[in-house]
């Protein structure tokens, strides 16, 4: 199909939809963000992995908010705005950029959280009759004590961001100088659909998401199996408690990878193997749906401050001191009264 003599023309959907919608994701996640920030900035520590990881998260999730306006007023108007306008670069070239890096930076944090989750429960376990008869000096238990470590934690932060930008960045500027000449309107098959480097590198994407979500799937899996062989061999209610928490966390990231992330990443191969029909008005809508499930992996910036409320002992515990307006003191020790270096509530 030329894609050329297709003219994208944006639905109601699309045009009043979407821009109501990330202007009320940027209000919503810009607020809980940017408290959740302080909240870990003042009451949390950084030496802690769990931390580390939330953290990364947040700033993620910050970042992905700063576009949301521009991404509101180009559903809204980028069918009038000219492809080589500021306003187009940003919204477009830009939005592009923060939409994937933030997207793929937050996915690999909520695994390692996983992960990090995972080695933590296993490191409090290492008394019992079944960790004794695991050699820890293999290459697995020894991966999983590094992510257990503050330094290493902040080394694979800061990979994840370089890797992310590395990747993004060229096929940005690929994509803003090769349709100067060819498209008039923001609102095109360039920006929309992309070419065939920018298809490479979302399968790539797309591939790399799947191999996340599986190994999560499968560090369940290897939990639920674990807990059900120690729990033969201990009577310990706390210990079960935290074994119950550990494994709904790792759930819980499951469920938030599986609802925002999964349908967006089974709807890209589909839309690429779809795009060859010469049914314009069909384009359109594969596209709408596109832009739908994208802002749907936008909106898990907006309720991660919620994961934060769920996933960590200390933001719980300091949110409800600062409702109840007690002391700074109190607020910032009353997260450390659980075993150091886990992640349970």
């Amino acid at each position: 199909m030329n894609n050329s003599t297709c003219r994208l023309q944006p639905s109601s959907a699309s045009s009043v939809a979407l821009p109501i919608i990330y202007s009320f994701l940027f209000t919503t996640g810009s607020f809980a963000n940017i408290f959740s920030a302080w909240v870990f900035s003042r009451y949390a520590s950084p030496k802690r992995t769990q931390h580390i990881y939330l953290i990364n998260l947040i700033t993620a999730n910050l970042l992905m908010c700063s576009i949301m306006p521009f991404l509101a007023a180009y559903f809204a108007k980028g069918y009038l705005w000219k492809y080589k306008s500021g306003i187009c670069k940003i919204a477009s070239d830009f939005g592009t950029l923060v939409i994937h890096v933030s997207m793929y930076v937050s996915i690999t944090s909520l695994c390692w959280t996983a992960v990090n989750q995972y080695a933590t429960l296993m490191k409090h376990n290492d008394h019992t009759q079944y960790s004794q008869s695991i050699n820890e000096n293999t290459f697995y238990w020894q991966t999983l004590k590094k992510f257990r470590q503050p330094k290493f934690a902040k080394y694979l932060c800061i990979s994840i961001w370089l890797t992310a930008l590395c990747v993004t960045i060229p096929i940005i500027v690929y994509i803003s100088h090769s349709g100067t000449d060819q498209e008039d309107i923001c609102y095109n098959m360039i920006v929309e659909y992309g070419e065939g480097t920018t298809k490479t590198i979302v399968l790539i994407a797309t591939t790399c998401f799947f191999l996340l979500f599986i190994a999560v799937l499968l560090l369940y899996y290897s939990l639920v199996n674990h807990l059900s062989k120690i729990q033969k061999n201990t009577c310990i209610e706390k210990k079960h408690l935290i074994h119950r928490t550990v494994k709904r966390n790792i759930l819980i990231i499951q469920i938030i990878l599986a609802v925002c992330f999964l349908p967006y990443h089974i709807f890209r191969p589909v839309f690429y193997l779809l795009h060859s029909s010469e049914d314009c008005q069909r384009l359109n809508s594969l596209i709408e749906t596109k832009n739908f499930l994208t802002c749907l992996a936008v909106a898990k910036s907006s309720l991660d401050p919620m994961v934060s409320l769920l996933l960590d002992k200390t933001f719980k515990t300091t949110l409800y001191n600062l409702f109840r307006k007690t002391s700074p003191q109190h607020q910032r020790h009353s997260g450390d009264n659980y075993l150091e270096d886990t992640t349970p509530i």
